[in-house]
């Protein structure tokens, strides 16, 4: 059992530059007694912990992190400042890429074009000192702080590169005799240095620049929010921060602003336009008692409401929660990549050492021009950074894209599993129908017509929240009949309800429950609800003592988007199944008019989960859609479980997607989503493997022997900054995918 004591929390980092560095963070926090998981997501900058707040607090987590380099945002207000941070990261970089381009452009063309003036030499050195010192500083700042906890990053690699470079050329410009006495020409490779910090940090710049976008989708949500709000205080009206909004403040919103928090009109009418939260094009109209929701706007009329959810507490603060999570979370594809990314460094560093050792080995002393080449090459080509954006990018901004368009996904797991799934199992009630199901026809035992039998039926049927049972209840409500109190209220899940009114036993629900009951249909009730049945209604039993007295059908509408729905999942190679508590001949009529592969009907609760669990078994990638109570166990065994977004809070708790909008044919869009991101991340980790596997042999000289070249290494530089850029350019795309 977990301590209560086990908290989880999700804090911002800065200063992390490659995917070691996010294997470094989590290390250096593993390693705090108190914590433990310390997950680390790349893309979004950002570390998951949970750890036992009786042992450990969050200024150790700072301190851990912060003796490696790196900043670990801790204010309350971090939002604001990693975006500030974010900002000033692309400020500086633009200063520093400016800089250094403007120091080492003259070091380029001295050393392309005027290499045979030795007297340079000194000018070159000069030129590109400045550029370390000044702009290049901070791979060598974290650099030392990393092997002083013996470990390195990419900012190592970089370091040492332009480091070896610069010492090398600083040995030849000083003291050229110890190369030339040996009959060695004493070259020098300022320019190495001087581009390849120029070269990196573009590419960090553009990175950074990229990874805003990456996070638009959030920023969206974030920005549905207004930063002020008018609140009614006694006569008065006063506009306070959002920030400070509380349940039960009333609250006035005017023509064309946007809604601040979730809320009950209380005085007013309007229409609100709700598609950002619901995608639903058309303006609901909004009277008194009805609900309104933060980042909604209101087109028309002013009114006043009553604030009820505010914050995180409020749909739309849920929703951007929830996006946040799933942004952050770590897919299973990319566990391969953190386990590379964990050795890749001293791998490099390992090889970069060997490419020197057999340039010396081969060639002796004359070959140490083309070994410090290789060394350097090697270390500068070598990228573990895309690697590590590979699979947070694309996550990243598919989720974002599911979010935008009313598909709400828990986490990167379940993104992943959803662009395996084979078999859709449905729910009917509020899935593939309207969920609003209304009484069109009651027959009557002969003599049970009675307004005391009705107040019975109706007084039972009030005290359920069963849809049927609500569509009965305003039935009998709107013929102005009363309710009375029942006592000894049960309800038998996926079956029926029984209680006691006016000393009478009543049941309601399907024809075997109250058998069960003792409660007999008479051959008249029998043959009209056949014959209803076969018509293709719903059928609710009631029954008073031993005998059934009534039979109501009830129809509810199937959705006019289920049949485009299901076409496209078929179009998708994908079998359709519907699952419902409903009748065989219910079923039947549905699965016939939207073309199912398969139904079962008149299931409980558990027997729709034992349905799944046996299609699991059978080597099936099952996606459950539901949106009841009675819906829940089956959304927790499949393979991917989905629920209708005006459906049950319970079924929506479970779901690992949520459908904001209800619609059927969000179900596609959501596999179609997972398809276009899983498919985006495995291109990415394969250029990124493709780029090593290729770009570092290159580096270390495999094709001298052949063609007598060596990769020059500022062109290394320029493929390395790319290599990350690429990666996320190719995740961006998903921005435009039309599904």
């Amino acid at each position: 059992m977990e301590s209560k004591n086990n908290i989880s929390v999700e804090y911002p980092v800065s200063g992390m530059a490659c995917a070691a560095c996010a294997i470094s963070v989590e290390s250096s926090l593993s390693s705090v007694k108190g914590i433990n998981n310390a997950s680390v997501n790349f893309a979004t900058r950002t570390v998951q912990i949970n750890y036992n707040s009786e042992i450990v607090s969050p200024v150790d987590f700072k301190n851990a992190v912060d003796a490696f380099g790196y900043n670990l945002i801790l204010e309350s207000e971090s939002e604001n400042i990693v975006e500030k941070e974010q900002l000033n990261e692309i400020k500086a970089l633009t200063r520093d890429v400016i800089g250094s381009f403007a120091f080492s452009v003259p070091v380029f063309i001295m050393a392309m074009f005027f290499h045979h003036y030795h007297n340079l030499n000194w000018i070159m050195m000069i030129l590109t000192f400045c550029v370390i010192i000044f702009f290049g500083k901070s791979f060598y700042k974290i650099a030392f702080k990393q092997a002083s906890h013996g470990k390195a990053n990419m900012d190592t690699l970089v370091a040492l590169s332009t480091g070896f470079s610069f010492l090398f050329s600083l040995l030849n410009t000083v003291y050229p005799q110890w190369l030339v006495s040996n009959g060695v020409e004493a070259h020098v490779y300022y320019e190495s240095a001087a581009i390849i910090i120029s070269f990196i940090l573009t590419g960090r710049l553009l990175e950074a620049r990229s990874r805003l976008k990456t996070s638009s989708a959030l920023k969206n949500l974030i920005g549905l929010q207004p930063k002020t709000i008018a609140i009614i205080d006694g006569d008065e009206e006063r506009e306070i921060d959002l920030r400070v909004a509380e349940p039960g403040m009333i609250i006035k919103v005017r023509p064309g602003e946007r809604i601040p928090v979730d809320g009950i009109l209380v005085s007013g009418q309007s229409f609100v336009d709700e598609s950002a939260i619901t995608g639903e094009p058309i303006p609901n109209e909004k009277i008194k008692g009805e609900k309104v929701f933060a980042g909604t706007i209101n087109q028309s009329g002013a009114f006043i409401f009553e604030a009820t959810g505010v914050g995180n507490n409020s749909v739309l603060g849920q929703i951007i929660k929830a996006v946040k999570h799933a942004q952050g979370s770590k897919a299973p594809v990319q566990n391969l990549a953190d386990r590379i990314a964990g050795i890749f460094v001293p791998v490099v560093m390992g090889i970069a050492l060997l490419s020197f050792g057999l340039w010396i080995f081969i060639g002796g002393f004359p070959f140490i021009t083309h070994a410090v080449l290789s060394l350097v090459t090697v270390l500068v080509i070598a990228c573990p950074c895309a690697l590590g954006l590979a699979t947070p990018t694309a996550i990243m901004v598919g989720i974002g894209k599911g979010a935008e368009n009313g598909i709400l996904i828990r986490d990167a797991a379940s993104l992943e599993n959803a662009c395996k799934i084979s078999v859709v199992a449905f729910d009917k009630t509020g899935t593939l129908t309207e969920g609003k199901p209304e009484v069109e026809k009651i027959v009557w035992e002969l003599g049970y017509n009675s307004d005391i039998n009705i107040t019975a039926i109706l007084s039972a049927e009030s005290a359920s929240e069963h849809p049927l049972a609500k569509a009965i209840s305003q039935y009998f409500l709107q013929k102005e009949f009363k309710i009375e109190n029942i006592i000894n209220f049960k309800n038998h899940a996926g079956m029926g309800i029984t209680a006691e009114i006016a000393n009478n036993s009543i049941g309601i629900g399907s024809i075997k429950f109250l058998d069960n009951l003792g409660m007999k249909p008479s051959l008249h009730i029998i043959n009209e609800s056949e014959r209803l049945l076969k018509l293709g209604y719903t059928v609710v039993y009631a029954g008073l003592g031993n005998k059934i007295i009534v039979a109501i059908a009830l129809t509810d509408k199937i959705k006019n988007s289920a049949v485009k729905a299901i076409t496209m999942l078929k179009e998708m190679g994908i079998k359709t199944i519907l699952l419902t508590g409903d009748n065989i001949q219910t079923a039947k009529i549905v699965s016939e008019k939207l073309d199912l592969d398969n139904f079962e009907a008149a299931l409980l609760p558990s027997q729709k989960a034992e349905y799944v669990i046996n299609l699991k078994k059978s080597g099936k990638i099952i996606a459950m859609i539901g949106d009841g109570i009675n819906d829940a166990q089956a959304l927790t065994e499949a393979n991917v479980s989905m629920a209708m977004g005006k459906g049950s809070d319970i079924a929506i708790d479970v779901a690992d997607i949520t459908l904001v909008t209800s619609d059927p044919i969000k179900v596609s869009q959501a596999i179609k989503l997972s398809k276009f991101t899983i498919r985006a991340v495995k291109q990415n980790l394969f250029w990124a493997f493709v780029y090593n596997v290729i770009g570092i042999p290159v580096a270390a000289g495999i094709l001298y022997p052949f063609f007598d070249y060596l990769l020059n290494p500022m062109i290394a530089g320029a493929a390395m900054a790319l290599s990350s850029v690429s990666v996320i350019m190719n995740s961006l795309r998903l921005r435009y995918v039309k599904f």
